[in-house]
């Protein structure tokens, strides 16, 4: 783990990502006042405390983990609250820290997303079909067209504020214990 990061900032993390967990859960919605509070006083600490090295270290953090989220966004796949919240967590984790945590959560969010096309699975069975006709016909006319197969259940929510604190908390957890993804790199 980087030097600049303490234990005051990492209980701090984990108590934002509890919060925006819980409020994503109960009200499909990651305050943007949560957001802000985290990405705001992580810059001011690492500013204030470690100087320019630090405030590059949290604002390259923070860019990173938005680019990170922001393609998916666009796409219509997650809401901005999700990409504000990977911002906030690499703006107090810098960006080998929002990265290896991007990656943990990706893996959580598959995991999860598995789980919900289990439980609810017509829809699941509807996603299948879609995915296939798409690629048959892209395959005979080399031309994307999404397909619809009609009407079935209300499509279930991802709550990925949910997959973004547990993919951060393995990957602090890790780091706890002395397991690195990126044995000896370093960003910053």
């Amino acid at each position: 783990m980087h030097p600049f990061i303490s234990n005051q900032a990492i209980v701090f993390l984990c108590v934002a990502l509890v919060l925006a967990a819980a409020n994503d859960l109960q009200f499909r919605k990651i305050p943007n006042l949560l957001n802000f509070l985290v990405t705001g006083l992580g810059i001011l600490y690492y500013g204030w405390f470690h100087g320019l090295e630090g405030l590059i270290f949290s604002v390259s953090g923070m860019l990173l983990g938005i680019a990170l989220l922001i393609g998916p966004y666009l796409l219509g796949g997650m809401g901005a609250g999700d990409a504000k919240l990977m911002g906030a967590v690499g703006a107090i984790l810098g960006p080998k820290g929002v990265f290896v945590s991007f990656l943990y959560t990706a893996f959580v969010g598959g995991i999860y997303a598995g789980i919900m096309l289990l439980v609810y699975r017509s829809h699941g069975r509807a996603v299948m079909v879609n995915v296939f006709t798409g690629i048959k016909s892209l395959l005979y006319t080399r031309q994307w067209v999404p397909a619809t197969s009609g009407p079935y259940e209300k499509s279930p929510r991802l709550c990925y504020g949910l997959a973004i604190a547990l993919g951060t908390f393995i990957y602090l957890a890790l780091e706890r214990l002395g397991y690195s993804l990126f044995q000896g790199f370093r960003l910053f």
